[in-house]
Order: C-alpha cells, then structure tokens, then sequence
C-alpha cells in the first residue's frame, strides 16, 4: 500500500496482523464445529476464555481470550445456525481484529455488523459488559433484533437503548450483557445521571467495552460535539435589533469576509457604525478592559463572588434597557454572531428552515440533524435572520463531548469502510490502531481521473453532459452534491434536458427508503446529498434484484460526485456506493476551482494553467493541486480538533473532579458529616424530633448536591463567557489558550468551597421533616423540565466556515 512506509515508520501497519490473523481464522475454518452440538459449542466457547470476575465489587481476574481459533470458529457455526449466516473468512478477520482492541477498515458490503455483534459475543463470554455504538437508534434496534439470536444461544442478555423507553426500562437494558444504542443515547444517559439525589435512581450501569460502528464518524467527524442537557431556566436571547443593525452595514466598509468565506471581521469603522447606531461609548469594554477583556466576563466574575442566589436573579429587572442587560464586551460577541449568521451560514447550505425552525444539516451525512442546534447565540441569530420565533437554549446544566463519552470506556474497538484516512486522528486522540481487512471478492469498481473545471458553471455544465451520456449505457447513476441547493439545481438542469430523475436531501428524507429501493434499476438517475454516502446499499436491479442481469451488463452504478468534500473519507464513502462485494461499477468526480474545498485548502495560492474550450483543466498539475487542496483542509480540521480538545480536555478534567464529589455525597454519609459539624445545635434538635437518620442523609444529601450542580451549572456559563470573548486575548498578544486555563482553573478552584458554604447556609434555614428538605420553601428550584440536545460547534464543516472558527485559528 502506498503509505506502508509511513505507518513502518511509526512502528506499526494496518496490513501487519494480517498474516496471523488469517492462520487464526484458516484453524476456525467453517466445517470445524459443524457436527458439534449445542452443547459441546457452549462447552467449547467457555473454554476458549478466561471469565472476568468480581469479588465484593472488586475485579480479581480480566478476562481474556485464550483460544482465539476455538473461539472463532464455535461463533462462526452459532452465526450460521441461528442467524442463517455463513461468515466470510474476512468477517472472521475483522471479529478477531475487534477482539484485539482495533479499528477495522471493511469495505462496503461486507459484513461489518456481523463482526461486530460476533466480536460482542466474544467479550461478553469473557465477563464484560460491551456498548456496541450505533449511529443512530434505527440501527440500534435493528441490529439487537437481528443479532439478537446468536446472543441468545450463548445466554448472553441484550437489548436496544432508544428514546421512548422509560427511565426504569433503561436500567434494565443497562443491567444486561450486551446493550446497543445511539451514541447520543448512550451519552444523554451519562449526563442525566449526573442530576440523581439517590444512586438508586441511576439507570446506566458502567460498561467495559465499546464497540463503534462507524467508527470515523462518531470518533472523529461528530468528536468534538458536546451533547447538552439543559434546565428550563430562561436563558439570555440575543438582543432583537442586532440582527437589523447588522443587516444594514456594508461588506469592504464595515466588515470583511476571508477570502475562504471561513471568517468575517468587523472593521474599525464598522465598530464605530454599530457604536453610534448603539447609543454607547465603545464596544470594547471599559478603557480600563482595553481590547483584551470582555464585559461577559467581568459580569460572571461577579455572580461568582455572590452569595446567594436572589443577588443572581435581582440583576435583570424589568426596568433595564436591553444594553443594560448586556455589557459592551456582550454586544460585541453577539455583532460577530450575528455577522456569522448573516453572511456565512447560508439556507439550504447549512441549514433549511422548516416549520418555522430552523434545522441544521449534517455535512458528513447530508441529513437533518435531529436534536442538534447551534451553540445558543448563533442558533439565535439564524433564527432572526429568517424572521422567526428565536427559540431560548434554556440554562445548561450540563455537557460532554463524544470524545469524552468514548473516553470512558476502558477497552474501545470499532468498523468502518474508512479507516485508514482517519488513522493520525484515531491514534493520535484515542491510541487506537487500524487494521485493514481486504474484501471476500476483489473490487471491480473503476475510478476515473478526477474532471477539473475553471468555474463552477463548466462544472456543472459538464456533469450534466455526463449524465446524458451515460444513460445511453443503460447504467443506473447516483450522483451526490455537497447540499442541498446544489442537489435541486442539479436536477432542475437535468430536467431541462429531459432526464427524469430522483431528488434526495434533507428537504425530504422521508422519501429515502422509497428512492433507493428504485435506484439500482437501468438507467435511474438519483440526486442526493451525503445522505445516499456512508451506510447505503443499493442494489443492482431493485431491492428485489429483477433486473440486476441488465444493469451488471451494462457496467453496474455508476457514481458522480459534483465537487470534493473536505475530506477524502467522505468522498469514498460515496465511491463506496458502486462496486459492492465484487460488483462491477464505476466512479468520477467533477471538480471546480471555485469550489469550496479548493478555496479553503488553497487560500493564499495562485495555480497558473489554461482551460481548453470546455472550461476543463487538464494538466497533471491541476489534479495534484486539487489533492493538495484537499489534505490541507483535512489538516486543518485536524489542527482544530487538537487545539479544540486541549479546551475541552480541561473541562474534562474538571468534571472528572465533580463527578467524584457527586459519587462521595450520593454513596456516604459525608453531607450530613459536614452540615451537623457545621451546625451542631440544629443537628441535635433534628434528632431528638425523631427524624430518622437515613431521612437526615438523604436532606443533607439534596441540600449539598443542590448547590454543587448549581455551582458547576455556573461554572460551564462562565467557561462558555470566555470563549466566546477569549479571541480578544490575541488583540492583546496574549496566548488565548493560556489565558482559558488561567482564567477557568481559578474560577474552579473557587467552586467547591462557595457550594459548601451556600449549602451550609441552606442547612441552617431549611426545615427539615420526617418528609425530608423543601428547598422550594427557600426558592432554591430544580429545573421544571429537563432537555437534551447537540451542539453543533463547527456549523460550516460541510464547506464553508465556522462561526467559531476564527477563534480556533487563533488557537493554533
């Protein structure tokens, strides 16, 4: 392979296990247990490994493989008795690799679920307790019925995480063997046991191992999205003529937009214009601030120092101006949003508008993406932008990125059609190495030479001519577009030209399953965004193959790919479509100068070359310049996911500390410890009322955890204060980064000792009953309702910029 030597170099190869593991597989061969009974397999299984065991909680023993041919091959028969399954030697490759603890790279096709559920089966036989991560709840549900067999036949309990279940269905779940769920799920549940009063009230019990489908996606594309809970608190909108004020200013006068449409800049001038329109004196703060601090800052400092939480709620009162709600340093940061949502976020780009909601679109996926939103002010923005009802995030109580989730299991495996293109970033932030199984049936598929075009019209232009000739083949072709905008035009050209076709995007997923039943017949044309990329199998002739005879004669799918995207991952999930377990297909992708991916990773570059009549550039050059491009915004991504995770790595850490405050005051008695030394006098009379001592746990219990999740809620607001203004550090030739850490271990390092003294201070005035604590008595309140939603924090992944995304470059 052509990057063999850079992986010897690191000391390793995905090809390196190969040799092993096909002797290891050849021993598990499919005739070895196939007179074997049910019993003699159960047998057999049990003596291919060392059970995981516990004495009083304690773990006395890991468990381990110590057959892996027996084990292998006792599975492999079990697959096919209870499945109707007959594993291929690649799939057994890919189980064996997935019990070494790797990220398998399996082409389209060939069987990923099926090494993946028989790689649970061969953890769980060892003792542990195994996620297999989906990326969705469909999948989760489907895959724990279809898999759901083979476990059975082994006694292994499983089950299927999904939205509707109840809080006490979930513990159950939680309780068995094997559980499958939507990554969101599964990381919605930690953060809502993060809220419990009583351990008997947890519902996710801890697992040992995980297994992730779609590996690169949830680890690497969806890493570094924090999954939010939020309170019903109100929390601060954005100032309704902000986005008027902003819709009046002047490009070039007022502001700059990047020449890679990734970052926009207020001017001097244009921070004079809002100044003026604003009736104050400057955007920047105070001359005391100066250009390096935010009033967000300075007003969160403050309510650090309150306290009590009347002072907190006393400061907005009905008679402000909307400027004194916010100070200058707020304006500020809500001009630079509102610019974002303006002139950088585009409808039907990044998001559609439905309903009257805005809803995002997933650049990976092409789809909607439910349950996320946009961090609040920008989210807030767009919604103004589009003149609708803006919608108000609510207090966040608390947040964890995926990459944090991940992180929490001990042992983490996974699969994926590509693997290898993320491999720096799966070792680098998860120390995972890749192991690349080769197809059952070699590849057929032929990938033409990238067709790179001067402008985007030649482009465009161009495919279309490509998809009328290759009709005349009789080959069905899928043609996937960057978004949706360019997915409609695309089809609106065709019609023109009178080639009938079918639209899929996020505008109308529901028609999906519908569309790519249909689109493996002879020379159907679908037009899709990302959404018909990663996961889709289209077959040859119709889902019910009838016609797969014409269509294999005429050359199989062909793939058309308008534009590259941002990374090449994503572009071979797309090629990925065409060529399936040995099917004959073909690729080609249309490229533009002007497009996204070359004006990002080329920004600041001149590439000299002559378009021929047809606009087309043809010199070897042009397509070494494009793959350039291309890797140079993988870097980037990689470079901001880094610096990113340095943030978020700090607020791990952090929450690693509250976490085991939280386990010490729910599983002993150290609450009721402090508050009775604290105030012995109350404590006695307390007792001598009779009030049970477990009843006395309990409200010291709630009093102090109150306070600590009041506080730690606090804490992430003021976190979420100064990266919002912490770009002005640089103004200030200060290292941003730096400057976080400083900023936000010294707020932390406040936090505990302020929760103990406001709980100390419940303790004395709360009346405490054979009923327990009413801290509603003292307007101490829970939140009345509960939500959870993902924050998408780099809205322009899919090709243009990111709202946050001058602040990352800052940071590297």
């Amino acid at each position: 392979m052509a990057f063999d030597w850079f992986w010897k170099a690191m000391g390793t190869s995905p090809h390196k296990n190969q040799k092993k593991s096909m002797a290891v597989v050849a021993q598990a061969g499919a005739d070895r247990y196939r007179e074997a009974t049910e019993e003699e397999l159960r047998k057999a299984a049990a003596q291919s490994v060392v059970r995981q065991q516990f004495e009083d909680g304690s773990l006395i023993r890991e468990g381990k493989v110590l057959d892996e041919s027996k084990l292998l091959g006792v599975v492999r028969e079990v697959a096919r008795r209870t499945l109707g399954l007959s594993p291929f030697d690649v799939q057994m490759q890919g189980t064996l690799r997935l019990l070494a603890g790797d990220v398998v790279e399996m082409g389209t096709g060939e069987g990923k679920t099926l090494a993946g559920a028989m790689a649970a089966v061969g953890y769980a036989l060892q003792g542990k307790r195994v996620h297999v991560i989906t990326v969705n709840s469909y999948l989760a549900t489907r895959d724990d019925e279809w898999m759901g067999p083979m476990f059975d036949f082994f006694g292994i309990s499983h089950g299927a995480i999904s939205e509707e279940l109840t809080s006490d269905e979930r513990r159950d779940i939680y309780s068995r063997d094997v559980i499958f769920g939507a990554i969101n799920e599964l990381g919605f549940d930690v953060l809502r046991d993060q809220l419990i009063t009583k351990r008997a009230d947890q519902v996710r019990s801890e697992a040992d191992v995980a297994v992730i489908d779609e590996a690169d996606s949830v680890m690497v594309d969806e890493a570094l999205v924090p999954l939010v809970l939020a309170g019903s608190e109100p929390g601060n909108a954005p100032l309704g003529h902000i986005t008027e004020l902003v819709k009046s200013m002047v490009e070039q006068q007022h502001f700059l937009i990047s020449e890679d449409q990734r970052n926009v800049f207020l001017t001097d001038a244009g921070a004079a214009f809002a100044e003026r329109k604003l009736g104050i004196e400057s955007l920047y703060g105070t001359a005391d601030e100066g250009r390096s601090g935010s009033a967000a800052e300075q007003s969160r400092s403050e309510k650090k120092d309150d306290a009590g939480e009347s002072e907190v709620a006393s400061e907005k009162e009905d008679t402000e101006t909307e400027e004194d709600q916010a100070g200058s340093g707020d304006l500020l940061v809500q001009i630079n949003v509102a610019l974002h949502a303006e002139h950088l976020l585009q409808r039907d780009v990044h998001y559609i508008v439905r309903d009257g909601k805005v809803l995002l679109i997933d650049g990976s996926r092409g789809r909607v993406a439910d349950l996320q939103r946009w961090p609040d002010g920008l989210q807030s923005a767009v919604e103004a932008k589009e003149g609708l009802q803006v919608t108000d995030g609510g207090r966040i109580l608390d947040q964890l990125t995926i990459q944090a989730l991940i992180g929490m299991y001990p042992e983490v495996c996974g699969m994926t059609g590509t693997a290898m293109a993320a491999g720096d970033q799966l070792r680098q932030f998860y120390d995972l190495k890749v192991s690349v199984i080769q197809p059952n049936v070699p590849v057929q598929r032929f990938d033409e030479q990238d067709a790179v075009f001067a402008s985007i019209e030649d482009r465009n232009e161009a495919v279309v001519k490509h998809i009328v000739e290759i009709q005349k083949t009789g080959q069905p072709q899928l043609v996937g577009t960057q978004d949706v905008a360019e997915s409609e035009y695309i089809a609106r050209e065709l019609k023109k030209v009178g080639v009938e076709c079918a639209v899929l995007n996020a505008k109308n997923h529901e028609a999906e399953a519908g569309v790519i039943s249909e689109a493996g017949r002879p020379r159907r044309v679908t037009v899709s965004t990302q959404m018909a990329g990663r996961g889709t199998d289209i077959k040859l002739g119709g889902t019910e193959e009838d016609e797969r005879d014409a269509v294999v004669e005429a050359g199989g799918l062909h793939v058309v790919g308008v534009g590259r995207f941002r990374s090449q991952r994503l572009d071979n999930q797309l090629r990925g479509r065409a060529g399936r377990q040995g099917d004959p297909g073909s690729s080609v992708f249309f490229v533009s100068i002007e497009d996204d991916v070359v004006a990002v990773g080329g920004a600041g570059e001149e590439l000299q070359a002559q378009p021929d009549d047809e606009g087309r550039l043809t010199q070897k050059k042009v397509l070494n310049f494009v793959d350039h491009c291309q890797r140079v915004t993988e870097g980037q991504m990689l470079d901001i996911h880094a610096t990113t995770w340095k943030y978020n790595k700090l607020i791990k850490d952090q929450r690693d500390i509250i976490n085991g405050r939280r386990d010490d005051l729910l599983d002993t008695s150290t609450a009721w410890d402090d508050l009775s030394y604290h105030n012995v006098d109350k404590a006695n009379e307390l007792k001598a009322a009779g009030i049970p001592e477990e009843t006395l746990e309990q409200a010291a219990r709630e009093i102090m955890l109150f306070h600590l999740d009041y506080e730690w809620s606090e804490h992430l607001a003021y976190l979420d204060d100064i990266r919002e203004s912490i770009h002005l550090r640089a103004i200030a030739r200060e290292s941003p980064i730096d400057e976080f850490h400083r900023m936000s271990i010294a707020a932390f390092g406040d936090l505990a000792d302020r929760a103990v003294r406001k709980a100390r201070e419940t303790f004395d005035d709360a009346r405490i009953t054979a009923d327990g604590v009413d801290l509603g008595e003292l307007g101490l309140h829970k939140p009345s309702a509960t939500w959870t939603y993902m924050v998408n924090d780099n809205p322009l992944n899919s090709g243009g910029g990111s709202a946050m995304g001058s602040i990352a470059q800052l940071f590297r």
